[in-house]
């Protein structure tokens, strides 16, 4: 997810949600499964700014079909951000590439690069998750790091000062498990289930019970009736799963993105999901006005936003509670992108190992070939030989 507009403040508004998808979570990898030697990651999608990793950079540079990201790295989990890209490899080191106006490339410069380099000083990486201008970290002692922009206090660090070098994100009260980073703030799952919010709460994103314009560069408890499993982000939205298999959300709902039956927007506190009885969710991810939740019995459900048809159940008619994504089943992952605007989105899921992509393809986003959107899943040609991590930025599309 990600955009570019001024959204009624000064800073430039991007979308993401998040980080994606390992089996363990859509907008909330914890741990990396198992990849097979000399994995690498893929791309499709826009190149404008280096975001594909292929050592290219163009404004007129949209690849429809996957191109495989520079380096011979075995990448065990990716992330795709405004415009850039992290790669979580084996060793638990990671590789960034693309935009670094705000030093989230995490090198140290603000030199933007179209090929993989080293973030600086991280060791034992377990997750990653690119935010907007900024990216997000999970050791495996349980302890977070961020970079780049930072005027919402997204980092975490306590202040509002951007980071071109990795930062530790203070005041969490516990181990964390997994991780999830929106447009201009970041969740965290710890691991005995509480949900820690940070950053940007324009729109009720970090769950406090109100809205409001300040930077919160400190980690906030949100109040949940029980545990939490998994976490997922949209732009400006959150989602978690509950240990009942139950979701709530909370944050923009413009668009239906929270699927509680209405538009009634903000919504600063949680709130439960509509449509999801008899069904457990496993693990969730969010557009701009989209969401996706992958279910316990491989199946995909989709609400929100659907102009470009990024719900996948065959229309383009706006869904206010999750319908079917239709056609897919032993579904492992699921992730959402989008173009900077609400109407629009696409979306991305992994079955039996291999990719395939759904709704708005301007860019070529959805690695079908040609640019025509589609509101049905279609398969993506990579050369992986399978598939464990998928992430939707702005306009492209990462795999590994």
């Amino acid at each position: 997810m990600r955009a570019t507009f001024m959204r009624r403040r000064l800073l430039a508004a991007v979308v993401v949600g998040g980080l994606i998808a390992l089996p363990s979570g859509v907008g909330a990898p914890a741990v990396a499964a198992p990849v097979e030697s000399g994995s690498q990651a893929e791309a499709w999608g826009t190149n404008a700014e280096g975001q594909l990793g292929i050592g290219t950079v163009g404004e007129a540079a949209n690849w429809p079909t996957a191109v495989t990201v520079a380096g011979p790295h075995t990448v065990r989990a990716v992330s795709a951000g405004f415009a850039h890209g992290l790669a979580l490899l084996s060793d638990g080191t990671v590789k960034a590439w693309g935009s670094n106006e705000f030093g989230q490339l995490g090198d140290g410069t603000r030199t933007s690069r179209p090929i993989p380099g080293s973030v600086a000083e991280l060791s034992g990486v377990t997750a990653v998750a690119a935010g907007g201008r900024f990216s997000l970290v999970l050791l495996r002692d349980g302890t977070l790091r961020a970079w780049g922009f930072n005027f919402s206090g997204q980092l975490g660090d306590g202040t509002t000062s951007d980071r071109t070098l990795p930062v530790p994100v203070e005041g969490l009260p516990g181990r964390v498990s997994a991780i999830a980073a929106g447009n201009n703030f970041a969740l965290a799952l710890l691991a005995n289930g509480t949900v820690m919010a940070w950053g940007d709460n324009f729109d009720g994103q970090l769950g406090q019970g109100q809205a409001d314009g300040q930077p919160h560069p400190v980690p906030l408890a949100v109040r949940l009736p029980q545990r939490v499993t998994s976490i997922g982000t949209g732009a400006y939205h959150s989602l978690a799963v509950l240990t009942d298999g139950s979701l709530r959300g909370w944050g923009l709902n413009a668009t239906g993105e929270l699927g509680i039956g209405n538009r009634v927007s903000p919504q600063p506190s949680p709130v439960a999901t509509l449509g999801l009885t008899g069904v457990r969710v496993e693990s969730v991810d969010g557009g701009f006005g989209h969401s996706l939740a992958l279910l316990a019995n491989g199946r995909v459900k989709a609400w929100g936003s659907n102009a470009t048809g990024q719900l996948g159940d065959g229309t383009n008619e706006r869904r206010l509670v999750p319908v079917d994504v239709l056609g897919l089943t032993r579904v492992t992952a699921v992730a959402a992108g989008d173009d900077g605007s609400a109407a629009n989105g696409h979306s991305l899921a992994i079955t039996r190992g291999s990719v395939v992509a759904w709704g708005l393809n301007s860019h070529g986003q959805l690695g079908i070939g040609g640019f025509a959107s589609t509101n049905r899943a279609r398969a993506v040609t990579t050369g992986l030989p399978s598939t464990h991590s998928i992430s939707g930025g702005l306009r492209f599309s990462l795999a590994s």
